[in-house]
């Protein structure tokens, strides 16, 4: 069967029709679009010039932080101990410099020329990476005459490169108090993990050590902001053409001043006292803890971590024998010597172990039932009752103290007085010390046979020897417990005072007190008080402590054993290694009736503690009590700059 086809004719004029349709509808579209986009650039160009013309010129506007001034740091008679100087600094803003490798380049050539040194380079680069592109980066600080003058010579080499004011941190007394006070330093990859890096734009130095480093929150305010124009290159100008905008400025504000209650005077009698010597002094008000005097030697001088140290320089600071990086008052731990005896002769009383006026009659050895091992005192004291054991330092008479007591009443005693345990000085970097006992070894040794204790330790730590080790900032902080009579226990502090940034009202802070030490009577501390006062007196043996003094002292000496000595030797023989050599020690209170000082003295291998430590407090002590101005000294002039004198009102008394 075949299929039929059926042929269709073109319909032409259904075709043109359709056409027609499509294009005027098309044409309709068209021409609405076309009225549509006239109608917008008529609105945008014509309607909103004026607006769209200052928004396209806010294009070349730019936000800079002004970063605020750190505030100052001074000491109870405003005296400047930190404060800022104008100071100018090589800064990079990455955006304008380029990529990674222009970066590298850029770095490259302020070697080349010597801005920069080569072993600078890997810091700088993390640093630079770590901030916003945007941001203004310090990258060479405390330029000199001559690195300006040669920077500006290669300016043209560099983009996104520029000079810029800040101000720097300075500290007029150099070296002096270093270790209280700290100092401040670039910040780098660890402080940028920490802060607030919004916060901190603009700022090149953070507190690294010291009041700088805990008060860092206070002391660094809050940064301000300003618009500024620039031109293609990025560059600051005043104008563009004829355009003139009103440009924002945010003004920062401050840090806040701290008031500390160090007396710059006496922290320098100290030092001078200390010259020479690797050692401490610190001084405290026993009621407010106030720290008056903070001294550790050797020290540094901390500008130079304010203008960025060399690898070689820092490397002399490490490597130094005499370790002047070290706070000795807060990090330095040193067996306690004899000054832990008079609260043993207060433990004794505690738990009846021995009365006051008991006599026990020493030969100059003691040695422990069942056990030939002697242990010896320098000299034979003969009969003598607490009073003389504490004034003349009887290690024998201390001996049977502390075997009498047995070493779980001694933990349990020193405890209550904060051995081994940290004071709270509102400072980082203190350590506690140790106090050990039966307990600590089990906690600390695996071995079994390591665990036991043996008698022999109760005797060494009844004199402050073995393992019983304080830091002089604990040592001052007994000596004010002990002024004090446990009744007022007040935290170490050195900021005293807050001084508001643009207020001249001074706020003080209230003493951080603790819970009283109501560990024994009234005439319990009497014997103490007694012993102590006879230990400066013509019997004693810090007499030269005490000497021709216009107040009464109350002291205990103490030599701290560094190197072990035979049996067979003799105890004052001549160690010729000058670092084997005893500790000297010396803690006291004065006046002794009215406690307005507590200090601690340690030199590091001095010897007795009468002949070499008992001096140096002797002179603090009267530079604070008596006013007497430190010698003068061409090699360490204190030059006090101007300032006024600031009045801090006693914590609770109306401003």
């Amino acid at each position: 069967m075949v299929r039929s086809r059926q042929s269709r004719i073109k319909n032409y004029f259904a075709e043109n029709r359709l056409f027609a349709v499509r294009s005027v509808i098309a044409g309709l579209i068209a021409g609405v679009l076309l009225i549509g986009v006239g109608s917008r650039l008529f609105y945008l160009q014509v309607l909103r010039h004026d607006y769209y013309s200052n928004l396209s010129q806010g294009n070349r506007i730019r936000t800079e932080p002004i970063p605020p001034s750190r505030g100052l740091i001074l000491d109870r008679h405003g005296v400047v101990l930190a404060d800022n100087l104008p100071a100018f600094q090589i800064e990079l803003v990455r955006e304008q410099v380029g990529d990674s490798k222009s970066l590298d380049a850029t770095l490259a050539t302020l070697v080349g020329i010597g801005l920069l040194r080569p072993e600078e380079v890997g810091n700088i680069r993390r640093t630079v990476l770590l901030h916003k592109v945007y941001e203004s980066v310090p990258i060479k600080l405390q330029l000199t005459e001559e690195e300006m003058a040669l920077f500006a010579v290669h300016r043209f080499q560099f983009s996104g490169v520029d000079i810029r004011t800040r101000l720097a941190r300075h500290y007029p007394l150099g070296e002096m108090a270093v270790h209280a006070i700290g100092y401040v330093s670039a910040i780098n990859e660890q402080d940028l993990k920490q802060i607030d890096s919004d916060e901190y734009a603009g700022t090149s130095l953070i507190g690294k050590l010291g009041v700088e480093a805990a008060y860092e929150q206070q002391l660094h305010g809050k940064r301000g902001s300003r618009e500024i124009l620039v031109n293609a290159a990025g560059r600051p100008v005043d104008k563009q053409g004829d355009y003139t905008p009103h440009l924002d400025v945010r003004p920062p504000t401050a840090g806040d001043d701290l008031i500390l209650g160090m007396d710059i005077r006496v922290q320098k009698v100290a030092e001078d006292a200390l010259a020479g010597k690797r050692g401490s002094v610190v001084a405290l008000d026993p009621k407010s803890g106030d720290v008056i005097a903070l001294a550790s030697m050797p020290g540094f001088d901390p500008n130079g971590f304010v203008r960025g140290l060399t690898v070689a320089e820092y490397t002399v600071l490490r490597d130094d024998i005499d370790i002047p990086l070290l706070n000795r008052a807060l990090r330095g731990a040193y067996p306690p010597g004899s000054t832990v005896k008079p609260l043993y002769a207060l433990a004794a009383q505690k738990y009846n172990i021995l009365s006051p006026l008991q006599i026990e009659y020493c030969n100059g050895v003691f040695t422990l039932p069942g056990s030939i091992h002697q242990y010896r005192d320098d000299e034979k004291h003969g009969a003598l009752d607490m009073r003389h054991a504490i004034a003349r330092s009887c290690d024998v008479y201390f001996y049977r103290v502390a075997e009498r007591l047995g070493i779980d009443r001694m933990a349990e005693f020193m405890k209550a007085f904060g051995y081994g345990i940290l004071t709270g000085i509102d400072i980082p970097g203190e350590k506690p010390g140790l106090y050990a006992s039966p307990e600590w070894k089990r906690h600390n040794f695996k071995r079994a046979a390591d665990q036991v204790w043996f008698g022999g330790e109760t005797i060494s730590m009844g004199i402050g020897q073995g393992a019983i080790t304080v830091t002089p900032l604990q040592q001052a902080h007994f000596a004010a417990e002990i002024a004090e009579r446990g009744q007022i226990v007040a935290t170490p502090r050195l900021v005293s005072a807050i001084r508001v940034a643009g207020s001249n009202t001074i706020v003080p802070r209230e003493p951080a007190l603790t819970k009283p030490i109501n560990i024994a009577t009234k005439e319990q501390w009497d014997v103490i008080y007694d012993g102590m006062v006879g230990a400066t007196s013509a019997i004693g043996t810090a007499h030269v402590a005490g000497f021709g003094a216009k107040y009464l002292i109350a002291g205990k000496t103490g030599t701290a054993q560094v190197f072990t000595i035979k049996q067979t030797d003799n105890t004052k023989s001549k160690i010729k290694d000058e670092r084997k050599r005893d500790h000297s020690w010396f803690i006291a209170y004065a006046p002794a009736e009215d406690p307005k000082i507590a200090i601690a003295v340690l030199v590091e291998n001095g010897g007795f503690g009468a002949s070499v430590a008992a001096p140096i407090a002797r002179k603090v002590l009267d530079a604070y009590l008596l006013g007497i101005e430190p010698s003068a000294d061409p090699k360490k002039p204190l030059v006090i700059p101007s300032h006024p004198a600031i009045e801090v009102p006693a914590a609770g008394a109306p401003l």
